[in-house]
Order: structure tokens, then sequence, then C-alpha cells
């Protein structure tokens, strides 16, 4: 350690020493010399609690200690509460410094950015959408205290890569080089993750113009104990007046007031209804037991109070708490020792599971992770889909992935983000006031992230810009805001690239509880679940966009759906494996370990017996009645793919969890029109997307101002793959 640990600043040594650091930690003592050196991009990937935050910060704040004028450092987060968590941290070592670190999101005090406007040095957390926001409206701040940076840092890398936010990210961080005249001299970027698949091509994420190389530094001393339990549940169907059976959410409940009373735990749900739902009942578990609340729910839309109220109860670890949570508590937030991490319902992915896990087993203690899935118990009315019981095998071949292989789902870097490149376009027109067509493709494109984007893309997208009065062109040949464009960047919304449904206050009395994202209708004396209790809705006021709330005790709220997320082709193929065998369990040494309890091996034996006797390792074409069911066993992309081109064969089809059904048809049928269909040529993605209407192929915030052909072409990249559906075909039904 002496050698690195001397090359940090001295006051940076003694505040190591104040921390009782016996030593620096294999990854902190690889990253010095590169950061240091501060000649290229550091990619930093190792697990949970293994000291990434610290392997970036002591030699960055040791290189900018003496600077004074001019931020030095600028650390982006995906979340608010993960940036007040770094400045917690960082702290006292600025303080050792003498540094400024400022907070800067929506929620920061307006005393602490004022200090910073005024005298801008040290460090300096944000998010995208406040950065986006300095960028558009006080530029010439921006260049003035954002010129002298030596470092940009960016957490939870995963978070952002090959999504629109994190095509935004990467485009500002460009703007941000061009604006401080640092294109020719760029800013080093520094990436920290837990779970980044397929590492070699990260790099090219992080930078995609390669103006520097890029270190990678990695992890191979850290591990860590696991202990992983899934546990089935069965759905009662068919309920009748006299059934007294709990449903499988009622017996899940009981299970977590079991297993999480008296100590710290995390619940991840999946969705904020189902959070919602899940805490209410175990406040009323608590309540009928007559115990004190310890279940309490965490998600983005409570009020800011309620969150960080709970995140500081977790961190004093002085009460058993369990936090019920959507993702807003998957990434780094600092909050103490959890115990144990649950997961209700099959993780969305790999890389999912992994963050999940590395939230509890911190401090020597060993991680323990337990799913609780449910399946419909089965009767005569039954078919093959529910007797194959997929999501408890799905979430079986996630756990091998995670365990055996250490794979994680690799990032899709081949999308176009149309919608995000309009907002670009907007963003750069509204900081500049004015802007070539030229510029604007050389700044975002080939200096910036839209590679996938050609001249003749753009110059279709700035012509449809102009027709629909986003942007106008002056007679100088510069492209200024049209009306709409106006009317769309003065709106504070505009900031982020994200679309998020309209938001209404919850407010009880003269107490605001929270904002609810409504995407579906809400009623007057409907009854709701908001912050994990049972309200009903008294009022609702359209205009000040507020709905008005009592607390009540009866009522039976409506069941939501949360959405689902694209599953990776490797996760099926290992779900069929897992069918094929038989098997699930892991082994270890000369023993095979098994990880699900006696409900849960029975429904996999009922799942294992299903695929045996439709024989579907042979057959992936099952015709049962009228109906026949494709087994594909690979990623929604491939299976979206297969499911155009029956629909726009004749067909009635649909997809669900992997599976492709078709009504009244006969395998033989199908078989022979996709392998007609292979022969001749699969049409590519863009024609399949032509099928849909435009309105199945608005998803993201700013679709509905792209042409109707780049609107397809970009959705048929995101749904689609022809080359390995017809390889798929020729491979499975010759």
């Amino acid at each position: 350690m002496i050698e690195q640990y001397q090359r940090l600043d001295k006051r940076v040594q003694k505040w190591l020493f104040n921390q009782g650091w016996p030593d620096l930690r294999e990854i902190q003592k690889q990253a010095i010399p590169p950061i240091l050196a501060g000649d290229r991009d550091v990619l930093i990937s190792a697990s949970t609690a293994a000291g990434k935050t610290e392997a970036f910060f002591l030699p960055a704040c040791s290189a900018i200690a003496e600077e004074k004028h001019g931020f030095g450092i600028l650390y982006i987060s995906p979340l608010k509460a993960l940036i007040n968590d770094q400045y917690r941290r960082l702290e006292s070592l600025c303080e050792m410094l003498d540094m400024q670190v400022t907070p800067w999101h929506g929620d920061s005090l307006q005393s602490k950015k004022k200090k910073a406007r005024s005298n801008p040095s040290g460090i300096l957390l944000i998010t995208p959408e406040s950065l986006e926001s300095l960028l558009v409206r006080e530029a010439g701040w921006v260049k003035q205290s954002f010129t002298p940076l030596k470092y940009i840092v960016i957490d939870e890398f995963h978070a952002f890569i090959g999504t629109e936010r994190g095509q935004q990210l990467l485009s500002l961080l460009t703007r941000l080089e061009h604006i401080t005249n640092r294109i020719s001299n760029p800013i080093p970027r520094v990436a920290l993750s837990a779970t980044l698949g397929e590492l070699e091509k990260v790099p090219l994420s992080l930078r995609p113009n390669k103006s520097l190389p890029c270190e990678t530094i990695t992890s191979s001393k850290h591990q860590s104990t696991i202990k992983v339990q899934v546990k089935g549940y069965l759905e009662p169907v068919n309920i009748t007046a006299n059934d007294s059976r709990p449903l499988a959410e009622q017996q899940i409940c009981q299970e977590i007031f079991r297993l999480c009373r008296g100590d710290s735990h995390l619940v991840f749900a999946n969705s904020r209804s189902r959070t919602e739902s899940i805490a209410a009942q175990l406040c009323d578990l608590c309540e009928q037991h007559v115990v004190p609340n310890e279940f309490f729910p965490h998600h983005g839309s409570l009020a800011k109070e309620l969150r960080e109220d709970l995140e500081a109860r977790l961190q004093k670890e002085t009460l058993p708490t369990t936090a019920i949570c959507t993702m807003t508590l998957e990434l780094g937030i600092d909050i103490g020792k959890v115990n144990s991490v649950l997961q209700v319902t099959a993780p969305h992915s790999v890389s999912s599971l992994r963050q999940r896990l590395g939230r509890s087993g911190r401090r020597n203690s060993p991680s323990i992770l337990r799913i609780l899935i449910s399946e419909n118990e089965l009767s005569d009315k039954s078919n093959l889909v529910d007797g194959l019981r997929l999501e408890l095998v799905q979430s079986l071949a996630m756990i091998r992935l995670l365990i055996v292989s250490n794979w994680f789902e690799p990032a899709d870097t081949e999308q176009m983000h149309l919608s995000t490149f309009l907002h670009q376009i907007l963003a750069v027109i509204a900081q500049w006031g004015s802007v070539r067509a030229d510029q604007l493709y050389s700044l975002l494109c080939q200096q910036g992230t839209f590679k996938e984007i050609s001249i003749q893309h753009f110059k279709q997208l700035l012509t449809h810009m102009g027709t629909v009065r986003l942007i106008q062109q002056l007679n100088s040949g510069e492209l200024v805001l049209g009306l709409e464009g106006e009317r769309i960047t003065n709106s504070y919304t505009f900031y982020a690239v994200f679309k998020t449904p309209e938001e209404f206050r919850i407010v009880s009395g003269s107490k605001m509880l929270g904002t609810l994202p409504v995407d579906s209708l809400i009623l007057k004396d409907q009854h709701i679940i908001f912050g994990g209790r049972r309200w009903k809705v008294t009022d609702i006021d359209d205009d000040k966009k507020v709905i008005y709330v009592t607390s009540t005790k009866g009522g039976k709220p409506p069941k939501f759906n949360g959405s689902g997320m694209s599953i990776h082709d490797k996760v099926r193929q290992e779900m069929l494996n897992i069918y094929r065998t038989g098997d699930y369990r892991i082994e270890a040494g000369n023993q095979k370990i098994d990880f699900v309890d006696n409900i849960g091996r029975q429904l996999f034996q009922e799942g294992a017996y299903f695929f045996k006797e439709a024989d579907l390792e042979k057959n992936p074409i099952y015709q049962n009645g009228k109906h026949c069911y494709i087994f594909p066993w690979m990623g929604d992309k491939v299976v979206n793919t297969l499911t155009i081109l029956l629909i726009r064969s004749g067909f009635v089809c649909n997809s669900f969890g992997g599976v492709i059904e078709i009504n009244n048809s006969n395998a033989d049928d199908i078989k022979n029109s996709l392998l007609d269909i292979a022969k001749h040529g699969i049409p590519n993605e863009t024609e399949l997307a032509k099928i849909l209407s435009i309105q199945q192929k608005l998803i993201e915030k700013y679709d509905d101002y792209l042409p109707e052909n780049l609107l397809t072409e970009g959705y048929g990249r995101k749904a689609f793959d022809s080359t390995a559906a017809r390889q798929w075909i020729l491979s499975n039904l010759t």
C-alpha cells in the first residue's frame, strides 16, 4: 500500500488514518495511478461495497486539492437520494481538504446553490436533468465555472448505459466539452458500476468518439458469501364464498412479517402499486399483533420527507426497519446494514438482481436473498403455460446466471434514440439561441453519441421538425426555435428525456403525502393505497392536480399490473437448459445445492413434468386443441419478430412470458408458414414495424414529433431481430 498511499495528498492520508483503515482495497490501489495521470478514461467495475467510490475520490480529490477557482470534479448520479448520500460521505474528507462540495438537484438547498454560483469550486454533485437545465439556462456561467474540470465521474453507470437517459447524459458531456473548449483536450470520464455485461464493450459506451483511451479496473479479490432461497406460493383459483384459503400475496405478506420483524430488510416488489399493497398489508399485520409498525414503502412518488425519514431510520440501525421498495433503493444509497433482501415476483434482469443482492451482507456478514414466487393453482381449465411455472423457472435461471456464470445483460447500443435526439436538437438551439444544421450534426452525431443517425435521417428529422413548428430556419440559414419548440423548452418538464405520467398531489387535511403519477382513471369515493396506508378519495381537483383523501380502514383498492421489461436471449436459454436437465441446483464442490423450498420444488416438478409431457425439447410448437403454442426459448426481440411474422401471415396470436399463443390453428400450418417466410427472406425490422399502428409505436417522450418513417425505423430496431428469428426458424423447424 505504501507506494500508492504516498501519492495521495497529505490531508487525504490523514483522513484515511482517522478512518482507521489498515489498508487500501485492491481496486483503490489500482485506481490511484490512472486517475492521478488524468490522461485517460477509467472504468471501475467491482461488486457493491467493494470501495469503488473511494477508489475514485481519494486520488481525484488529491489532484484538485489546490484548485480554488471553478469546479474540479463533476459527479453525476441517476438519483437525487444517491447525491444526498454521497454528500454526507464526502463531507469529512472535503472538510479535511477545505474543499467545497455542493449537491445540486431539485430538492437541494438554495443557499448551497447560491454559494456555488458565486464561488464555484471543489465538487459538484448533480443529476443529468439538472445539468441539462444549467446548460440551457445558464450557459455563460457553465462555461466559466466548468472550464477547469479535471474529472467527470458517473456513478451507477449501468443504470444509464443503453437507455434514453444515458444517451442524454453522453450528449450532455460532449456539449459540456464543447462549451468549455475541451473537445480537443477532453475531460477524463470515470464510470463506476457493479453490474456491467460485456465489459470490453463498455469503454465505447462511455466515450463513443474514442478521443481518450480507457483503462478498466476490476477486483479479483473481493469475494462474499451468498445465501439464496426461492420460496413458492400457490394462488388459489375458482375461489368460492366458503373458501377460506388466503391469496398468494396474503401468504407472502405473512412470510415477510415472520422473516423481517425485529431486524432491517429490503423487500423489492417490482411495481409501485404492489409496493403500496404489500406495505399496507404489513402495516395491518403489525396492528393486528399489537406491535409497532416496522414496514414502510419507498418509491419515487412519495414526498421527499417520507423517503428521507425512512432512509435515515435505516442508516441509524437503532430501530428494526423493513423498506418495501421499487428500484429506488436498488442503487448505491448508503442505508447501513441490511440483514436480507427479499424479491417478490421474478426479477426484471440478472443485473438488477445482482444490485439488489449487493444491498445486504455488508460488514463481513453473508448476502441473503429470498425470492418469493406465486404461481396459479392448476385446474382442469389451466393451460400449458400455467403448468410450466415460467415465472419460477425464470427466477431460477437468473440465479444460476448470476452465481454460476457471473453474467449480466449487456446494453443494447445499436438503438437510434430518436426521441432523445430530437430533445437534444431543441436543447442545443435553446442553449445557443441559434445554430447551423452542420454544427448540430457535428456536435451531436460526429463528436457526440448519436452514431446511428445518418445525414439522411438528420435531414428528414429537421424538415419534419420545421413542419410541426418545433424549429424554423432564418434567412441566414441558422435554425431557431419555432412556436411549439419555445413552448416545450420553456416548460420545467423539458429537462428530463423520459416520459412521466401526469403527477397529482395527494393531500390529507393540510398535509401533502406525496405525488401520484396518474396513468389510469381515479374517481371520487374510490379507495387507494398510498404511503403504506389505505385512503378514500374525497375529491379531485383536475385544475390544481390535487387528489384529496381521508384515512380509511376498509375498501378494496383497484388492482394494477406493472409493466414488464425485455428479457435477454441468455435468460431463456438457461430456462430451457433447466427444463431439459430437470435440475436447477448449483454445484459446489462435490455436491449440488438445492435452494428451493418444498412448495417451490413441487411447482418446479410440475413445470418439468409438463415440459417432458409436451415433448418441448424436440417440438417447439405444441398443439393443444384448437390452439398452438410456440416456445422459442429466445429473448423478447426474437419472440416479437416471430409473433409479428405470424400476424402478417393471417394468424391470430399474442405473446406472453416468451411464449407465443396462436388461436384456431394447427402446428403444421404454422411450421410451414414460418419456413416459407424464412426461405423467401424475412422482412427487415423497419418493414415489420410498419405493420403496427402509429399509436403502438409511441413509446418515448417525444415520439409524437417524429416523422412516421423514422418512428417506424427506430421502433423496429428496439422491438425486432429479423436475422436471429430466421436463424431460429431454420435451426428448429427443419
